[in-house]
């Protein structure tokens, strides 16, 4: 795709790298960025647009990256700021745009600014942090919590007052509030710019702005509780968040986010809402017009629940009623939640039939480090556990642990040839004959299925940045028409192991897609499709 076309995010395919389970280049058990420019090959060869890499920056790594501690260096276990540059100069010889992990809402209690604030309510930096007095009886200022666990408030002698924490206790919320706070991260943000990067996944983008008056949350009815955002044994499914995050003061943010990322034509950002009621709304809102984010990354096909004919067309007409002037960035896995080969019960040839829907659905789309594999979810035992999520909340929630362990580039060593030390997380056994080198042998191999499937979509604009005439289901087979760029496409794919039969629409179709394992028409002008079949077809004139 031309490095000229600034609209390129627009029904972009991007490749997540979680950098410490990608390659590890110098043996000491973690992937590091040195790892990634080696691997670059493998990604292009794919066929994707972009890379995403999850957080490098200098950190104490209580959450692995996620709490950072210097958002303008690169954490040493991770390399340098000049590998970084090699980085970004191999990606984009190769034709790869990078994105990178910004995390705004919070930082590390080691940060700098953090041992500024809390040192005195007076100091330069005391507003930059959300703090507030307890209330009479010592407790914390209202009933927020954290999404790992407990109170989101914690005490701080220092001040004698209360900090928040929508995580861990030790990633306290920036103050969005205060307008240094902004200016100081959109100053991080120029200079990655500067350094080349194309893009940004932000990091919860709707926990940035807090209530002002740190009203408590009202609790959430039984029946509207679900899991898509933290799991069931959480409480924090109790509460709806109205007060703790999605505050209308995020808007003009992210406005301010944008008009910085437009001083840098072709650059972009893809946000994670995390909401578990209202996730599509908010995306609809962040991603209206041309003045917040480009993309919003949505939760409803990370879920645990089956993703079933009826559940896509239901999620895409929730889309369109609510999020049709935006744009989602769909994915089924990442390094939150379980493999979805596992979290559904994928055999291979739905594996196959999920990876041509989600490279034939309306918006850009995330692929997962090992999901062209087809790895399912690791298991890793409890002493082996790195995870405080899954250590806070073991057994009934593992953790995040069995998604991020290493990738497998060859069966001939137990480690995958991932490193040639003692790795962070176990490589599983299991994997190893689901390995690159391996596949790469295999001419009906899962990955060369993502290969063609993604080359597939790259051949036709209708599938990049075109419309869909509506999401619907017969049975078990999702269908629809997606439209742009000159031509028109159905696409009908059986979600299920039985056979199925749906009547094409009117008009003039041939077949296309064959190398999907694509159905033609009957001559009686009906589609049969076998069990996880697609059959795409592209109308005449």
């Amino acid at each position: 795709m031309s490095s000229k076309n600034k609209d390129w995010w627009r029904g972009a395919v991007i490749y997540q790298i979680y950098p410490r389970s990608f390659q590890d280049s110098n043996g000491d058990g973690i992937g590091d960025l040195n790892g990634i420019t080696a691997r670059l090959p493998h990604v292009a060869s794919l066929g994707v647009d972009a890379i995403w890499i999850s957080p490098f920056f200098t950190s104490p790594m209580k959450d692995f990256g996620y709490d950072v501690s210097d958002y303008c260096d690169v954490d040493p276990m991770f390399g340098s700021l000049s590998d970084f540059d090699a980085l970004v100069e191999m990606a984009h010889t190769l034709g790869l745009k990078v994105m990178i992990d910004l995390v705004l809402s919070h930082t590390s209690a080691q940060h700098p600014w953090f041992m500024e604030s809390r040192a005195s309510r007076s100091n330069p930096r005391a507003d930059w942090y959300v703090w507030s007095d307890p209330q009479p009886d010592g407790t914390p200022p209202n009933n927020w919590l954290s999404i790992f666990g407990g109170p989101a408030w914690q005490w701080d002698a220092r001040r004698e007052q209360y900090y928040l924490h929508n995580f861990l206790v030790e990633q306290p919320d920036l103050n969005f509030h205060c307008p240094e706070v902004q200016d100081a991260l959109l100053d991080v943000t120029r200079f990655w710019l500067d350094r080349g990067v194309d893009g940004f996944r932000l990091d919860t983008i709707n926990f940035y702005i807090h209530d002002k008056q740190l009203r408590s949350n009202p609790a959430l009815p039984p029946e509207k509780r679900n899991a898509n955002i933290a799991p069931s044994v959480n409480p924090y499914n109790h509460q709806e968040h109205l007060y703790s995050k999605n505050q209308p003061e995020n808007l003009e943010f992210l406005k301010r986010f944008r008009a910085l990322l437009d001083e840098y034509p072709g650059t972009t950002c893809v946000g994670e809402v995390g909401d578990a009621q209202r996730g599509l709304e908010i995306m609809g809102e962040y991603t209206s017009g041309n003045d917040k984010a480009h993309m919003c990354y949505a939760f409803e096909f990370l879920a645990k629940d089956q993703l079933t004919a009826a559940r896509v067309a239901d999620v895409m007409g929730q889309v369109d009623r609510v999020a049709s002037d935006g744009w989602a960035c769909w994915a089924f896995s990442n390094h939150d939640v379980p493999r979805h080969v596992t979290r559904w019960d994928l055999t291979p040839a739905a594996q196959r039939a999920y990876a041509t829907l989600i490279l034939t659905l309306r918006g850009s789309a995330c692929l997962y480090q090992g999901e062209e594999l087809g790895l399912p979810e690791a298991d890793v035992a409890f002493e082996d556990l790195q995870d405080p999520y899954g250590i806070e909340f073991w057994p009934e929630f593992k953790g995040r642990d069995g998604c991020r362990t290493p990738m497998v580039w060859e069966q001939s060593n137990q480690n995958g040839g991932f490193t040639t030390g003692h790795p962070w997380l176990p490589v599983s056994h299991e994997h190893l004959n689901r390995a690159v080198a391996v596949q790469e042998e295999e001419p009906g191999a899962l990955l060369h299925h993502y290969r063609k499937a993604i080359h597939f979509r790259h051949a036709h604009p209708a599938l990049i940045g075109g419309g869909h005439g509506g999401v619907s289901h017969t049975g078990e087979v999702v269908h629809f028409t997606r439209m742009g760029g000159g031509e028109e496409i159905f696409v009908a794919i059986n979600l299920s192991p039985e056979p199925a039969t749906i009547a094409m629409p009117t008009g003039d179709w041939h077949q296309i897609g064959q190398e999907l394992g694509s159905a033609a028409p009957a001559p009686d002008g009906k589609l049969h499709l076998g069990p996880w079949q697609p059959a795409l077809a592209l109308k005449a004139g």
